[in-house]
């Protein structure tokens, strides 16, 4: 599983380092996609896979499915770890998720998202301060 929260350097070709205690999980491959919120998403493997599957069983014929299929999908490649642990970031998911220089590395149990530290900063900031709402509605659902 995937906890915790770095903050890691992207160099100038792109790469930035995996955390260590993140790396044993990835070295059977690792996909990396567009995330939601304008961050990117790092998934093993075999979490890829189960995911990939559910999402092409979304109704085609449903423009919110199309989309959301797209998204993931069609923005996805394929990475491995190099000798120093890094991985290479392509210019269009760099793009997409405003990754310039500073960003945090962050583990959700079955994902790593890869943030601009200050997009991440304003997201944890906003998302703290409504951490009460947030929760009275998640207690719905039972959580």
């Amino acid at each position: 599983m995937f906890i915790g929260e770095y903050k890691h350097n992207i160099d100038l070709k792109g790469r930035i380092a995996v955390p260590v205690k993140f790396r044993s999980q990835l070295l059977e491959g690792a996909i990396v996609t567009k995330g939601l919120d304008r961050c990117l998403f790092i998934f093993t493997s075999k979490d890829w896979e189960v995911l990939a599957q559910k999402l092409i069983a979304l109704p085609l014929a449903q423009a919110n499915s199309r989309a959301f299929v797209r998204l993931m999908l069609a923005g996805a490649v394929d990475c491995e770890l190099d000798n120093q642990g890094r991985v290479l970031l392509p210019e269009y998911l760099r793009q997409y998720a405003n990754l310039e220089k500073e960003s945090v590395v962050a583990g959700l149990y079955n994902r790593i998202e890869i943030w601009d530290k200050e997009s991440w900063r304003i997201y944890k900031e906003k998302t703290e301060n409504a951490s009460d709402e947030i929760a009275e509605k998640l207690s719905a659902l039972g959580i």
